[in-house]
This record gives structure tokens, C-alpha cells and sequence, in this order.
């Protein structure tokens, strides 16, 4: 209790999921806390029962993100933590893409084994429209680089902060059904030790969490492949929504005063090399 006592922390895309479970455990060790989303309703219900307060947030539109930042130097004159957590897969609300994922990786693996040759192919680079790969890009590095530059207005003058880039195991160990969004998080982890080392002058440290496959609404949808990924894990299992806030409370925390363009990756072992 009371890690984070009397720290303003605002994280984006903190209406559900990870964000939510940080902002919680964010609230339950002292902070105050703002939740930013464009699904500004679930947004204002987490805030409620945390006591903190709501903004809708489009992180890839730069003059939203400047008037929310305003809004929040204005109302609370500090900021001690960031957390850069808004994204998208890409899955969202194509079922469809996400069944034909699937099916090809079990091709794979049955063509493999029957035949020792793969016929069925992912395609999904050949196939993406600029569209889809700017809205990747857009959201995840230029919102990291939009939030933390209006961040960085407010924390220059206050010589300590802590600012937290979420990335993934895909920005290191890439994704065949994923490209748009492992070129992003790798981006995510450069521009994280390229700030970390810019910072450090102002005692404002910069770390990413690269979380591994975690149980969410998402993962619960894979079917087979979650058993194969568990098969691929030393740990045998997905991680949890807790798993990812707790690092997020420590990187956040006094306890880490030392740390500073690091990457920790909670993924039961999937990635040892982050």
C-alpha cells in the first residue's frame, strides 16, 4: 500500500483490459488517476469506482492529445506517471480475420507433419492496405510520441517521473499474422531507450513492459493455438491482467528509482531475451 501515495498518473487506453488493471492497482497503492480512452463510457464507469477522473483520447489525433494534457496540468499541476498503454491488435471486429489466422496455422502444422512441405500461407503483408498499416503505426508509436511529448510539458519541471511504454513479445520475436503490429512495438522499444537516455538528466525514467500472451477477451478467442503457445511456454500458461499491472507498479514506484531504458517482460518464459 501507498507506493505510489499522492502521484498523479494518467494512462491511456485505461478504460479495460490492461489499462484498467493497472489504473486499479495504480489507485490501490495511492495514486490519483486518469483515465484516458475513445471509449469514453466504460472510461468514466472504471473512474468512478477509482475515484479518478475521465477523457476521451483518440492518442493518434496530436491536438486531442495536446488539449487533454492541458486539461490535466491545468487541474492537477503534476504529472509523475505515464502510461502508454492505448493500441489495437488489428483483430478488432474482423472475426473473420482472426478465424483465417487460425485455420492456416493448423494447416501448417497438419501439412508439415502429413507431408513435411506447408502449401497454406499467412499473406498478410502482400495483402495489408495502407490503411490498415497507418492505423497501426498511428495509433501505437505516434500516440506513444504524442503522449509523452505533452507529457514531457508538464514533467520537465518537476526533475522525477516515471514514464511506461507498453510493447509486446512480438516487437522482438515478430509476428507471421502480425506485421503492422510488431513493427510498432519494436518501434515502441527504440523510442523507449532513446527517451530513457535523453531523460535521465531530468531524473525522468523511461521503461517499457513487453507482456507475453496474457488472458484476456482477446486471447480466450484462439482456440487451438492457445494450447500451442502454452505448449511453446516453460511456464505452461498465460499470464493475467495482474501479472502486467504489478510491473507497471513497480516501474511506477520509488522502488525502481535505478531503472531506466529497460524492457521487462512478463511472458512465462515465451521470450528470454527481451
Amino acid at each position: 500500500m501507498d507506493r505510489l501515495k499522492n502521484k498523479v498518473a494518467l494512462i491511456t487506453g485505461g478504460a479495460r483490459g490492461l489499462g484498467a488493471s493497472i489504473a486499479s492497482h495504480f489507485f490501490n497503492e495511492g495514486a490519483n488517476v486518469i483515465l484516458c480512452d475513445v471509449n469514453i463510457n466504460d472510461a468514466k464507469k472504471k473512474a468512478k469506482e477509482l475515484n479518478g477522473i475521465a477523457y476521451y483520447m483518440d492518442v493518434s489525433d496530436s491536438e486531442n492529445v495536446s488539449e487533454i494534457f492541458n486539461k490535466v496540468r491545468l487541474k492537477f499541476k503534476q504529472l509523475d506517471i505515464l502510461v502508454n498503454n492505448a493500441g489495437i491488435n488489428g483483430f478488432e471486429d474482423r472475426e473473420d480475420l482472426l478465424n483465417d489466422r487460425i485455420k492456416i496455422n493448423n494447416h501448417q502444422s497438419k501439412e508439415f507433419v502429413e507431408t513435411g512441405k506447408i502449401k497454406s500461407h499467412f499473406d498478410v503483408t502482400v495483402n495489408m492496405s495502407d490503411e490498415e498499416w497507418h492505423k497501426m503505426i498511428s495509433i501505437h508509436l505516434n500516440g506513444t510520441f504524442f503522449c509523452t511529448r505533452e507529457a514531457l510539458k508538464i514533467m520537465n519541471n518537476q526533475h522525477e517521473a516515471s514514464i511506461i511504454n507498453m510493447a509486446s513479445v512480438l516487437g522482438t520475436t515478430g509476428g507471421p499474422s502480425s506485421p503492422h503490429y510488431s513493427a510498432a512495438k519494436s518501434a515502441v522499444l527504440g523510442f523507449t531507450r532513446a527517451t530513457a537516455r535523453e531523460l535521465a538528466s531530468r531524473n525522468i525514467r523511461v521503461n517499457a513492459i513487453a507482456p507475453g500472451y496474457i488472458d484476456t477477451d482477446m486471447t480466450c478467442r484462439l482456440g487451438d493455438i492457445k494450447n500451442l503457445v502454452k505448449l511453446a511456454t516453460p511456464m505452461k500458461k498465460f499470464g493475467t491482467t495482474d501479472d502486467i499491472a504489478w510491473a507497471a507498479v513497480y516501474l511506477a514506484s520509488n522502488e525502481s528509482n535505478f531503472v531506466t531504458g529497460q524492457t521487462i517482460s512478463p511472458n512465462g518464459g515465451f521470450v528470454m531475451s527481451q
